[in-house]
């Protein structure tokens, strides 16, 4: 197996992982027009079994299996590699099955005390198998990470969400004459079998490059000594489920949280839950809309961390953080830019929702610091402190919620807006200074002064088009999307100009 370089791993995952944006773009439209509000609205009400089941399955070991298969690696120790695999099968199997056993027989009672529309019974039931899959899959994914080879994760991505769409497409066409809640648990159903794809194509992936592996053979030996895998895995991985349970909770207290804040501001609680649609139905997505690069990013950063770490190399691991901090830089300077300002004119040609503009325009400044959030995080996790990922969490999200209700109640939905941004500057703050006191931590102004040139005449050319193509009488959609493609070209080609991109690369990139 061809270890792949640092950059090109997060160059291959953030393809993959634009591909499956607009796959699950397009996934969306289908479902919305086959099912409807109605369907739509019973998948929402059995989805949050979702992420709660996978946080759960997944105990937090893709993360720990990446970290750990990554410096056994660089160690030379193929044997504690083997260990790690077995261990995390047997652990993530047993509990799968019995977590699958737990939402087949309580979902009734689930859907009886905790939802409005009973109808939705029948789409957790069609989830649930899906907890053994997306156990397998999670440890496979972890070792390929570990080995700093993507193209696995990458292909089984992108055919996870093709097989999905086809299904989706067929059952619930074939389902929807029944009823409309077999429609969505054949859609829930999909799901399971566009999983099912995917771990078929990691599997098929892990036999044919990792080459005899010898699990089979050595089981007996790798549970001798698997107590001390088990305590490493459990080290690293339960304060990363602990993050995923604690904002899994933290995710269903914040509408509550939100809504009454802008009602103790003096407005209805109707205006308040449409204020609260603005702000995480208009304005979060399009924030949210870049992360898929600093996710690839993050997921390609632990084990390069890990490595580095396990061979005691200082010099490359700092290179490592620099190159990562570089391309948040380099994406989030941008993206922040567009996001401010076109605010107004997006949200009026995608939602039209001005009003939502303005929300956008107060967050999208502070949400710069979300970029670097990602990488942050990946660097604390490939150092092995993931309880310090935690705490900080905790901490930022406390934070928060005392902004929140201050800000809230005072600014209604602009204070809750204030609240959220203050969040994201403690978390960062928090994370950057763990890192700092860790392994220290340094500032090339020199990427910074690029990074502010190219913003800065990307700005300037993209607000004289967009005055420009407004005068002559554009269309808006046509002003808006023309503008933001010349000032994504024109900041490309800046950067082309400092050299910060490079049609040729060196051999000794990392």
């Amino acid at each position: 197996m061809q270890k792949q370089s640092f950059v090109r791993g997060t160059v291959i995952l953030t393809t993959a992982a634009f591909i499956t944006r607009i796959l699950g773009f397009v996934n969306g439209i289908i479902l919305s027009r086959l099912l409807g509000t109605e369907g739509i609205g019973l998948l929402m009400m059995a989805h949050p079994l979702v992420p709660l089941v996978i946080t759960l399955t997944e105990l937090g070991l893709p993360v720990a299996i990446s970290k750990l298969v990554s410096e056994a690696d660089a160690q030379g120790n193929p044997l504690k590699v083997k260990r790690i695999l077995v261990v995390s099968l047997i652990v993530t199997g047993t509990l799968s099955i019995i977590l699958t056993l737990i939402s087949f027989f309580c979902s009734k009672m689930i859907a009886s005390v905790f939802l409005a529309d009973q109808r939705a019974y029948y789409s957790m039931i069609a989830i649930t198998p899906i907890a053994p899959i997306i156990a397998i899959s999670a440890v496979l994914k972890g070792y390929f990470r570990g080995k700093q080879y993507m193209k696995p994760l990458a292909f089984s991505d992108v055919i996870e969400h093709l097989v999905q769409i086809t299904f989706i497409f067929v059952m619930v066409r074939f389902l929807l004459p029944y009823g409309i809640e077999y429609a969505a648990a054949g859609a829930m159903i999909s799901v399971v079998i566009g999983e099912g794809a995917g771990l078929l194509c990691v599997f098929t992936m892990f036999r044919l490059y990792s080459k005899k592996i010898g699990i089979k053979h050595k089981i007996s030996d790798s549970l001798l000594l698997g107590k001390q895998t088990l305590f490493e895995l459990l080290h690293i991985g339960l304060p990363t489920m602990g993050n995923g349970v604690f904002l899994s909770i933290y995710s269903a207290f914040l509408p509550m949280l939100v809504t009454k804040s802008i009602v103790l501001s003096g407005i209805s609680t109707v205006a308040a839950t449409e204020q609260y649609g603005l702000l995480f139905g208009y304005a979060f997505p399009l924030l949210f809309l870049p992360n898929f690069i600093t996710r690839s990013l993050s997921t390609a950063l632990i084990p390069a961390i890990s490595e580095a770490k396990a061979n005691h190399n200082g010099m490359l691991m700092h290179r490592r953080m620099d190159q990562a901090m570089q391309i948040a830089l380099y994406v989030g300077a941008p993206s922040t830019v567009i996001l401010y300002v076109w605010a107004v004119p997006l949200t009026t040609v995608i939602y039209h929702s001005p009003d939502a503009g303005a929300l956008l325009k107060i967050l999208a400044p502070i949400f710069f610091l979300y970029y670097f959030e990602s990488p942050l995080y990946a660097i604390l996790l490939g150092l092995g402190k993931a309880s310090a990922v935690m705490w900080n969490l905790i901490i930022a999200n406390l934070f928060e919620v005392v902004a929140i209700i201050m800000l809230g109640s005072k600014f209604g939905v602009h204070g809750v807006a204030i609240g959220l941004a203050f969040g994201m500057f403690v978390l960062t703050l928090l994370n950057f200074s763990s890192i700092s006191s860790i392994i220290g931590f340094y500032v090339d102004m020199r990427n910074i002064m690029k990074a502010a040139f190219g913003v800065l005449i990307m700005t300037i050319c993209g607000i004289s088009a967009f005055s420009f193509m407004e005068h002559i009488g554009y269309v808006l959609s046509w002003n808006v999307l023309g503008t933001i493609c010349l000032s994504i070209l024109v900041y490309m080609m800046t950067l082309k100009l400092t050299n910060v991109i490079k049609l040729t690369k060196s051999p000794n990139t990392p």
